[in-house]
Formats: structure tokens, sequence, C-alpha cells
């Protein structure tokens, strides 16, 4: 599906499925849960992935980052192409080039926040751009919170604590899997905001999978998945257009 880029942005694929299939189980039990899918996700800009339950909204997501295999087609992450990488590779790209965002925040309790947004790199045995980690920090408003350990810390914070992990290695796109999920609603719109920010003023890519209208109207772009198939796109959302159109593939898949 043919879009114009949006303001500001290269144009250029950060990520791009082609074709893309994931079947699970066999003969009775088969499960098509993508279903040759081709959606791009252009740099510097924010996409939310929505869809019916079942839709495959997660699956792609996790095809596309690397946590799961396909059936068929092809997954690319810039250049590279996830399907043909061995274990090792692919383990280094996750590493390198992606960054992870989930519901559950994943913050070790042993460590103070700036030691959890620094680990992957620290077990990388890689030195952080110190001024790009200040940048990140002080675009999630983290810098009076570092030496804060998880339990110290409100469930917005410990989530600011995640997209700052997420954000500063300067991975090549980010996905959040339902990452305000465990929040309330302002805990929850503080990290849409910082996630906004991050593509409006770091450049940054976000790619999330998501099931709230409110949420989605944070993204530059909604992709709508039915059945295993982008069935829609939206740009310039808001939480109105987004939810009519969410009743009319509930409506669509019953």
């Amino acid at each position: 599906m043919q879009t114009d880029p949006h303001p500001g942005q290269t144009g250029q694929e950060a990520a791009t499925a082609t074709g893309l299939s994931k079947v699970y189980g066999e003969g009775e039990t088969r499960v098509v849960a993508l279903d040759q899918v081709t959606v791009s996700f252009r740099q510097a800009e924010f996409t939310a992935i929505m869809g019916p339950s079942g839709s495959g909204k997660s699956t792609l997501m996790h095809c596309m980052a690397g946590l799961d295999t396909v059936s068929g087609g092809s997954a690319r992450i810039g250049e590279v192409e996830l399907t043909k990488l061995k274990d090792k590779k692919l383990t280094q790209l996750r590493r390198d080039r992606v960054g992870f965002i989930f519901q559950a925040f994943n913050l070790l309790p042993t460590l103070n926040a700036l030691e959890n947004i620094t680990l992957p790199m620290d077990i990388a045995g890689r030195k952080p751009d110190q001024e790009w980690l200040d940048k990140v920090i002080s675009t999630v408003g983290l810098a009076d919170r570092l030496k804060h350990r998880p339990n110290q810390l409100s469930g917005g914070q410990q989530q600011r604590v995640a997209v700052a992990r997420a954000l500063a290695s300067k991975p090549h796109i980010i996905f959040g899997d339902e990452p305000t999920g465990n929040l309330d609603s302002r805990s929850g719109a503080e990290v849409l905001n910082f996630l906004r920010n991050s593509v409006r003023e770091l450049g940054q890519t976000v790619v999330m999978v998501t099931h709230d209208p409110v949420a989605a109207s944070y993204a530059d772009r909604v992709i709508f998945l039915a059945d295993g198939r982008v069935v829609d796109e939206m740009r310039d959302p808001n939480a109105d257009r987004v939810l009519e159109r969410m009743k009319n593939l509930d409506n669509r898949v019953r």
C-alpha cells in the first residue's frame, strides 16, 4: 500500500516484510497466523499495529524482530535478511540493531535505573555514547531517578527506564509489544509521549503492537490486521477514528 512519507523523515525503510507467512501446526491443527503479509516501516516514523484478537499482530512483530522464525517470505531489518541468519548472527543483530519494550518492564531489581538502562551494552562490552545517553535520559525525564532501584520507582517510571534502555544503544528500530498494557492511563500517556518524542526529537523508529485506540492515536500511522493479513492503514490517527475502524474489523471477523 503506497502512502506519502511522513514530513521530516528520510523515506528509507527501517524494516520490511514481503510475502511473510507464519503457520503453526499441521493437518487439522494447522493455523495460519500470517498470510502473505507485505508491509514496511519507515525510518523516523511511529507505527501502531492493531487488529482483533488472533489477527496476527504480535506474531508479525515477533517475526519482524527476529524473535520467531517465519514459514515463508522475507523479513528484513534495514538491508539484512533475517531468514538467512544463523542463530548467533540473529542474536547479535537483535542485540545491536533492535530495541525491545514489553508489557512487563523486565528490569533487574538489584540494579539501579542507570545500570538497567546500560545493561545490554555492558553485556556486549560496549561503552555507551555519553552524549546520546544523556539526551535519552533527558527525553524520558529520568535524570533525578538514575540511582533509584525499580522498587523505588512508579510503574510509569519503570517503563520509562525500559524505554530508555531500548533507546540507549541507538537501535535501528524499536519494537513495543503492548508497552503500556500494565500502566494506568496517566503513566501510559507519559510513556507514549516519550515514544513519540523519541521519533520526533531523536529520529528513532518505533513499531508498537496495541489493542488500545488511545495508544494508537500517538502514532504517525496505524496498520490494521485481520485473519493474518494487512487489511487497512490509517495516517494521522485519532482515537475515535481508530475505534470505529476496529469495530468494523471486529464485525468482519465474526
